[in-house]
């Protein structure tokens, strides 16, 4: 009977300890490496199912792929001063063209077609970052940051609004106009839960996704802001501006990771194991080894 109990008892244990967040999720004395530098200001990183990177330089109007082969070349010349980007279950990469308010879907080889706002005749602020439900509907903010190389009057919206454009449709759906500055989005599509950081207001927010794609019980999750976020396979939020900080499930604060630069402007996993950070800060693509994995 003693037996039974302890061996019962070990089991508990055993499966406590494998459903609790892991509380680090890099080593404490992990820091950041720069892979690459040089450009003008990085943005938008997503990783493909081999795991190799793609981000953006927004003010050279270009997105590169940096291969696990550590092998760095040009995807896109022309992207429309792309910022955000989110390669979905099928492969296509998203890419928030916020030159002429539209989104574009690339394959992998290159081949581009304009998704949203084709004719450009739809009023938006500018769509921002991007996030792929597995259902195949598409999740996107858009706040104002007036950009310089914007050519001629590009108007906008008396809010800024996060949005649901539906799989096969053209019209996007505003699903919430009340923040101030909406900015990174992620999410999850197992448990349905889409995260959207007010960047204006300082604030995340995590809401539940629908059935029909519409959001419901919005939650305050964690008092900060943030320009690009990303999710771990332990419920882990990370969230960039001024390095990086990760959150648990529940909004608690439980790392931070400095950047040596002026702005992180966005975060996600890769690598061969999905199981390194790439973080895109103002003039470069820094990488960390972690002991977690990404999630989609």
């Amino acid at each position: 009977m003693i037996k039974f109990l302890l061996s019962l008892i070990a089991l508990n244990l055993l499966l406590f300890s494998c459903t609790q967040p892991t509380e680090n999720p890099f080593a404490t004395n992990a820091t950041a490496e720069l892979i690459i530098d040089g450009f003008s200001f990085t943005e938008g990183p997503t990783s493909d199912s081999e795991g190799n990177i793609y981000f953006t330089d927004q003010p050279n109007n270009l997105i590169y792929k940096y291969s696990t082969e550590a092998v760095l070349d040009t995807f896109s010349n022309e992207s429309s001063r792309s910022n955000g980007l989110y390669i979905d279950q099928n492969e296509n990469l998203w890419a928030c063209a916020d030159m002429y308010n539209q989104l574009w879907k690339y394959d992998l080889n290159g081949n581009k077609e304009v998704v949203l706002n084709p004719e450009g005749k739809v009023v938006f602020n500018g769509p921002n970052d991007v996030w792929v439900h597995t259902n195949g509907n598409v999740y996107f903010t858009d706040p104002y940051y007036k950009r310089p190389y914007w050519e001629g009057v590009h108007d906008t919206l008396v809010y800024q609004g996060v949005y649901l454009l539906r799989k096969g449709q053209i019209a996007p759906v505003l699903l919430d106009s009340t923040l101030v500055q909406p900015n990174g989005i992620v999410g999850i599509s197992s448990d349905n839960f889409l995260y959207v950081a007010d960047i204006g207001d300082d604030k995340t927010y995590r809401y539940s996704i629908l059935a029909d794609g519409t959001l419901a019980e919005k939650e305050l999750l964690i008092e900060q802001g943030s320009d690009g976020m990303t999710l771990d396979s332990e419920g882990n939020i990370y969230l960039t501006g001024k390095g990086v900080d990760v959150f648990d499930s529940s909004g608690k604060a439980i790392r931070h990771l400095d950047i040596p630069e002026d702005w992180t402007a966005n975060i996600c996993f890769g690598g061969k194991d999905n199981n390194e950070l790439f973080i895109t800060a103002s003039k470069g693509l820094y990488g960390l080894k972690t002991n977690v994995k990404g999630v989609k």
